[in-house]
């Protein structure tokens, strides 16, 4: 029987007669050219055209879907989808990872039927399709405004409110954020669907990476409109983001400390309007992490180093003065690097796609190397 895929091997081995350093490069031969590029190929994927292709099952309907096997079962109360449609997903956003491809989804119709799936009757499928979507308009203003345009801040803004499951919520909302991110119209948008009121409940929650996710995008939305304060400290924010700040979780006390930061630091309204009226609240919190930090052991210490400036900057920003961390030696410890970590900026940036976006001449290629992931698609539709 045939190996299924290439010819790894005799690759190697024609690579090492070819280059072993021992001789000059010599002419290919026009056999030699033929098996070299049949062996790649054969594993070539045409983006472009497997885009195309999930598209395709992106716009058939879910029953003609369930008819050729993509189907789901319940299991615990809990839909499953079947691993071919989740699969489908996860190729769709190593697509779109490339600035490129992701502006070209519009193009070939794949974006609408993308933002349908945030309406899918599973669970996993509408978290997933956010996935694709936060991947999509990460640091990309055009495919921002494309989602925009074809309405997909209001089907993002219902999942994160309203929808059931909790994952949902939290993928809808990491979406959101990448959405709104350096884009004035999304934040209007956000603005006006009361999206404040959303982020409140949101921390009220006690799932941890949803109150993660909405005390950052508090703090990137105050740290861009410093105007906004006032609309948080009505809403209550500042009571809440105190109590976070008492959190056993570290990234829950840091988000907190943070958005306090931006309330504490805002003159808008006055010198203590940020806060609400909660100075007195505030600085028992702040004393309380104050004596837990000093009673750290050294590597307890280095795990909260952010913490601790968050702590001394807010103290010094409400009292004028250096917080008691300072004088015990406590701030800044050795091995520490000076200036203190940014806090302001880099909760937003994905990695992959923050690259790429400060690299014009270096985007992603229309085709990669990699196994194709098959589509269920039964027979092809009859042509004209």
């Amino acid at each position: 029987m045939a190996k299924d895929g290439p010819d790894w091997d005799g690759l190697l081995k024609w690579s090492i007669a070819h280059s072993d350093g021992t001789r000059a490069p010599r002419a290919l031969s026009e056999e030699d050219r033929k098996w070299f590029m049949e062996a790649m190929q054969s594993q070539s994927v045409d983006v472009v055209k497997r885009m195309k292709e999930i598209t395709l099952v992106m716009q058939t309907p879910e029953q003609v879907l369930e008819a050729q096997g993509v189907t789901s079962v319940d299991i615990e109360g809990y839909f499953v989808v079947m691993e071919i449609l989740a699969d489908m997903l996860e190729e769709l956003q190593e697509h779109v990872e490339s600035i490129d491809m992701a502006n070209d989804l519009h193009t070939i119709g794949g974006l609408v039927p993308l933002l349908g799936y945030l309406k899918n009757s599973h669970a996993g499928i509408r978290a997933k399709a956010a996935e694709v979507i936060t991947t999509i308009v990460q640091n990309n203003p055009r495919s921002q405004q494309l989602v925009m345009e074809a309405n997909g801040f209001e089907a993002l803004l219902s999942n994160f409110t309203s929808d059931p499951d909790i994952t949902v919520r939290t993928k809808a909302l990491g979406a959101i954020s990448s959405l709104i991110r350096h884009n004035k119209p999304g934040i209007a948008a956000f603005r006006l669907a009361n999206g404040y009121a959303a982020l409140r409940d949101a921390l009220g929650s006690e799932n941890v990476r949803f109150q993660r996710k909405a005390l950052n995008l508090v703090h990137y939305l105050l740290h861009e409109n410093s105007s906004d304060c006032n609309v948080v400290s009505e809403l209550g924010f500042p009571r809440i983001m105190m109590h976070l700040a008492s959190s056993d979780d570290a990234g829950l006390r840091e988000g907190a400390l943070r958005g306090l930061l931006e309330l504490a630091q805002d003159k808008t309204g006055g010198a203590s309007d940020g806060l609400g009226g909660e100075d007195e609240k505030l600085k028992q919190v702040l004393q309380e992490r104050i004596k837990d930090i000093s009673l750290m052991s050294p590597d307890d210490l280095g795990a909260v180093r952010e913490e601790r400036h968050l702590v001394d900057s807010l103290w010094n920003a409400c009292y004028n003065e250096p917080s008691s961390l300072r004088e015990e030696g406590l701030l800044v410890l050795p091995g520490d690097d000076v200036p203190p970590p940014d806090v302001a900026s880099k909760h937003f940036e994905p990695p992959l796609r923050a690259w790429t976006a400060n690299q014009e001449d270096n985007r992603a290629p229309d085709t990669e190397i990699k196994e194709a992931t098959p589509l269920l698609l039964g027979f092809s539709p009859p042509t004209a």
